[in-house]
């Protein structure tokens, strides 16, 4: 498994400090944009994520095949990142940069005070509170997998190499238990002998979907992650319920999550963006 762990580690969802020397080696780029800005940009890697998905443009040459419907393909992971890595028409309110950056729905200074009641104590599901934006990722593989924590899931020895396909619906976090329970979309279980979610969000919106990359914290527009994603992104928030979220951690999820993930910076570079077709 030390090179399954080592791929995933490249994709910046695994604590691990080993770093494949296809990222060490990855080539750097000048770019001048049209908006004439000027920067060292890793387009060796293919198309990256986030974006902006109201925004089609991107040149990036690098194409690879999308990955088939999500239900023609097994559910490996699922987790979230606090306020949005993607930027779209309702979530669009940005949260500054870093780790703890991102955007957030265009609702969250119209919530009530009853939505933003905090919890007594502390969540089971940590760095989340009512108020919060969460990006949530439902990743999908091509390969003979079951769903399990992290994205080391999401391939085998012998599928070194799959189809992934990212899911995502961006939720605001209330304090209302008539919100979205969570807990409604997670695993469910096999449907025509492929692992599936128990349902995905719906009535936000058709997805945009295009070709991009992993995500995370350990990635920026000079380091990019050399996967290949095809992305299925909801434009519009659903209101979702902390309560929730801690029963989703608290009882054990399969995908062993308890906490939400720091974001990637919005790339904004043509030269790393697909286009959206």
């Amino acid at each position: 498994m030390k090179s399954i762990h080592l791929f995933f580690a490249a994709l910046g969802l695994v604590a691990c400090q080993t770093t494949p020397a296809s990222v060490e080696d990855h080539t750097l780029v000048e770019v001048t944009n049209q908006a004439g800005s000027e920067g060292q940009f890793c387009t060796s890697f293919g198309p990256q994520a986030p974006r902006d998905i109201s925004n089609p443009s991107g040149t990036n040459p690098i194409s690879f095949p999308m990955a088939p419907p999500s239900s023609e393909m097994n559910l490996c992971n699922v987790h979230t990142h606090t306020n949005a890595e993607n930027k779209g028409p309702g979530f669009s309110v940005s949260a500054g940069k870093g780790v703890h950056g991102g955007f957030q729905c265009n609702e969250t200074a119209s919530l009530t005070p009853q939505e933003l009641t905090p919890l007594e104590g502390e969540g089971a599901f940590e760095g989340v509170k009512p108020g919060d934006t969460i990006e949530v990722h439902w990743v999908f593989s091509s390969c003979d997998v079951a769903p399990g924590k992290e994205l080391d899931a999401c391939l085998t020895e012998a599928c070194v190499d799959p189809l992934l396909r990212v899911e995502t619906q961006v939720f605001l976090v209330v304090n209302d238990p008539a919100a979205l329970n969570f807990n409604d979309f997670d695993y469910g279980d096999t449907q025509s002998g492929k692992h599936q979610p128990k349902s995905l969000p719906a009535d936000t919106g058709t997805p945009v979907v295009f070709l991009g990359s992993t995500t995370g914290p350990s990635f920026t527009q000079s380091t990019c992650s050399p996967a290949h994603v095809t992305w299925s992104v909801h434009p519009t928030c659903a209101k979702v319920d902390i309560g929730s979220l801690n029963t989703w951690a608290a009882k054990g999820n399969v995908f062993q999550q308890v906490e939400s993930h720091g974001v990637r910076q919005l790339v904004t570079e043509p030269a790393l963006l697909s286009p959206i077709q």
